[in-house]
């Protein structure tokens, strides 16, 4: 296996951060933990953040009981065929779309909200697809992006002091019902799976059929420029299409489909253990480290794709104990207080085996410290011999208050990132694999500026997120215009 000895580890500190005090750099060395210590529950022996208290325990048991015995939502089929898909990217071969809510409800899960998800992200990714020239993975937020870590326990609602809303999973946005309720952790389930199986009929029934792109819509995009460069695109697909289909070159089924993978933040570990199955690999899957000997491994079921969030990656926490042992391609939110030395233990912890991929790094520092930040942790990850995804979030960092209270982000403060993301990475022989998006196919006014001009007054014409704010379609769709002209120096 390819692990870096205790003197490697501590010739690596020395070179990221210049010190000489060889006692101080060998408490530097990660304790990795083994794979055969590892279980669905070993998390509960470690210290844990954004804490669950509910006050009735045996109706909690009772839900994760239910949980324990209900079918897979993904497979590990599709799980590893994503996986395959991010080797591709994190290797330059591929680019990552990832998108949709903030705060996923169980209210958005009926037809005409999932389509309208469904629709942008394939209109985004036929853009960047077209500027990149390289295939698109595309992972939704989506079929279980329902729990949201606060950074407080507590708020204030009509001068009234009650729990913070923690996402449907947990408790309701009502102030009534802000009391945990287990139920919920079943009815997300349901919500999950509904959700899932919906997007595959829609799939697999055309929805994403190149031979009629147009079919797609562009839904409330009124922008004339953006519906032109969107219709070009199209036609050129078109004439590409009509010339295979001449020489009888357009009966693959690539055509006629793509994959669409779902993600969720991993926070509620009650959730994940109850969902995370003993399963056989796929014939097509060498079988990792983490296997055991009857050919088997552990996957989380409830989505193809989760993440640790920034403030619960812990290095000695609840919720990298568990994302260590899942084969799962998973993520990593890296903020501004992750150090160098720190962010390399960290993948030596959920990935001891450097699989190329199974880590992606979604970097979320805001516009005024990327250039500050980017650099430092390439450098580190370059030289840890660990080969990632690298997935700029520009959401995240860039929220701030108006004055009449709406948490909002500035289109420019979106695409300095994402643009600064772009340059920095060139500049240290790296490049950015993909973006991380919260955006939603709805004409929203949550976020500012853009090719429409919103403004502070804007805001309340149609501010519906639970949450955060989110890109409305038309800005969604421009952000993927400008970094598909970003690839093609335009």
């Amino acid at each position: 296996m390819d692990h870096m000895t205790d003197q490697q580890i501590v010739d690596h500190a020395r070179r990221i951060n210049g010190d000489t005090d060889t006692e101080a750099l060998e408490k530097m060395i990660p304790s990795t933990p083994s794979p055969l210590s590892w279980s669905p529950s070993s998390w509960r022996s470690k210290p844990i953040k954004q804490v669950v208290s509910y006050s009735n325990p045996v109706a909690l048991e009772s839900s994760l009981a239910q949980l324990s015995t209900l079918p897979p939502i993904v497979t590990p089929t599709e799980i590893i065929k994503l996986k395959h898909s991010l080797r591709d990217v994190a290797l330059g071969k591929a680019f990552l779309l990832q998108g949709g809510d903030c705060a996923e409800l169980f209210s958005y899960c009926e037809d005409s909200s999932i389509d309208s998800k469904i629709k942008l992200l394939l209109q985004m990714s036929l853009v960047l697809i077209w500027g990149i020239n390289k295939p698109v993975v595309r992972i939704a937020r989506m079929a279980g992006q329902y729990a949201k870590p606060r950074s407080s326990p507590m708020e204030v609602i009509n001068w009234e002091e009650v729990p913070s809303f923690r996402g449907d999973i947990l408790n309701g946005y009502d102030p009534a019902h802000r009391e945990p309720d287990p139920s919920r952790l079943v009815s997300a389930y349901f919500h999950s799976a509904a959700t899932s199986n919906y997007v595959r009929a829609q799939l697999a029934s055309g929805i994403a059929d190149l031979h009629n792109p147009l079919d797609w819509g562009l839904g409330h995009v009124k922008e004339e420029a953006i519906k032109e460069k969107y219709s070009r695109i199209v036609n050129s697909i078109r004439d590409s299409l009509r010339f295979m289909h001449t020489i009888g070159a357009d009966t693959a089924g690539a055509l006629h489909t793509v994959d669409l993978f779902t993600s969720h933040e991993g926070l509620v570990l009650d959730y994940e253990q109850n969902l995370t199955r003993h399963m056989k690999h796929p014939s097509t899957y060498t079988a990792s480290p983490r296997s055991t000997s009857d050919g088997k491994g552990w996957y989380n079921t409830s989505a193809h794709f989760l993440w640790i969030g920034d403030r619960t990656r812990d290095l000695d926490g609840a919720h990298v104990e568990y994302f260590r042992g899942i084969e799962n391609p998973i993520g990593i939110k890296v903020g501004p207080s992750m150090q160098n030395d720190e962010l390399v233990r960290l993948l030596d912890i959920v990935n001891p085996d450097k699989e190329i991929g199974k880590v992606t790094l979604i970097t979320r520092y805001g516009e005024d410290k990327v250039e500050k930040l980017l650099g430092g942790h390439i450098e580190a990850v370059k030289g840890s011999g660990h080969t990632v995804v690298w997935q700029c979030d520009p959401m995240h960092g860039n929220t701030k208050p108006t004055a009449l209270a709406f948490k909002t982000r500035h289109f420019t403060s979106i695409l300095s990132e994402v643009s600064s993301a772009l340059t920095i990475h060139k500049q240290h022989g790296s490049f950015l694999g993909g973006v991380h998006l919260e955006l939603t196919g709805d004409a929203v006014t949550e976020c500012l500026g853009g090719s429409e001009g919103l403004v502070e007054e804007d805001l309340s014409l149609n501010y519906t997120t639970y949450c955060d704010p989110r890109l409305n379609e038309k800005q969604a769709l421009e952000l993927a215009f400008l970094v598909a002209g970003f690839f093609r120096g335009e």
